[in-house]
């Protein structure tokens, strides 16, 4: 299968007293590199939540979002930590001997010490164990979403490489007229040129030239790399890389297929197939 290293996936799960939110972006990248925008709360679990991620993905820019929003209200009412407010109260008495014109301590002054009004906490432990089931499931969706573009990449690919099977269809059934009449237009030009030069010379030449010339080689391998491409395709191993390592290949074919044109046709060819590879490496570089 497939994966574009671009995705997109957002949750939201309700725990105790409070709810995750979780944003996954994914676009193109050489390697997996992975950004982190945590709550403060989470900020501690970004080694879990790396790691999850490297064993879900391979490549792509990713950048991780979570944010933990806590509930305002609860099933339980808030309780008073008493013996917080018996240190304040003691505290006060203190500080008042020496500062006897000071203002005491109001009720609502007390109710927002930290740590007075006691809500319920969520455990380190469950909110570990929350944030791994939820970035779990966003990556599921993430690798989903990758998944449906990887199948529009593979049919973009694979119409490519069927009009480069077109265009090589083309060519080969041309290459011994082509070659013959390119060897019949030279002797004539040289034999009308060098009306004294050895036959046999001419024939020789001739015959080395026409080696020189002749692309079936390159349709050959051309024809080879189009059904690798195929392969890789149809495989379920990572393919981004591999592809890219073809795609250098058939356009040294291509290339080479018009260096040694001698017709309007293979030239017209070799451009075409430039083109056609060049629109399917833009396409592989979104591939993992």
């Amino acid at each position: 299968m497939i994966f574009s290293m671009t995705g997109f996936a957002a949750l939201e799960q309700s725990i105790e007293n409070a709810t995750l939110l979780l944003e996954l972006r994914a676009v193109n990248s050489r390697y997996l590199d992975v950004h982190f925008k945590l709550d403060d709360n989470i900020r501690g679990l970004e080694p879990v939540v790396r790691e999850l991620i490297a064993e879900h993905l391979s490549r792509g820019k990713v950048e991780c979002k979570i944010n933990l929003i806590q509930r305002t209200q609860s099933a339980k009412a808030p309780q008073l930590d008493e013996s917080l407010m018996r240190q304040l109260g003691q505290l006060q008495a203190k500080t008042q001997v020496y500062f006897p014109e000071s203002r005491a301590l109001s009720v609502a002054d007390i109710l927002r010490w930290p740590g007075v009004v006691m809500h319920d906490e969520i455990t380190q432990d469950a909110l570990t164990e929350d944030v791994k089931k939820l970035v779990t499931q966003g990556l599921q969706d993430l690798k989903a979403s990758r998944a449906r573009e990887g199948d529009k990449l593979k049919a973009i690919i694979l119409d490519r490489i069927s009009q480069i099977e077109a265009q090589v269809g083309k060519v080969k059934p041309l290459l011994p007229i082509l070659n013959k009449e390119y060897q019949q237009k030279l002797q004539a030009k040289l034999e009308e040129t060098l009306k004294s030069i050895d036959q046999e010379r001419i024939a020789q030449e001739m015959v080395l030239f026409a080696q020189r010339i002749d692309v079936d080689e390159e349709l050959g391998r051309l024809t080879a790399h189009v059904s690798e491409v195929k392969r890789i395709l149809n495989s379920n191993a990572p393919a981004g890389k591999r592809l890219d390592f073809l795609m250098q290949e058939l356009n040294r074919e291509a290339n080479t297929l018009g260096s040694k044109s001698v017709s309007v046709q293979t030239t017209q060819v070799s451009m075409e197939l430039k083109v056609l590879i060049e629109q399917m490496r833009e396409q592989i570089q979104n591939i993992e």
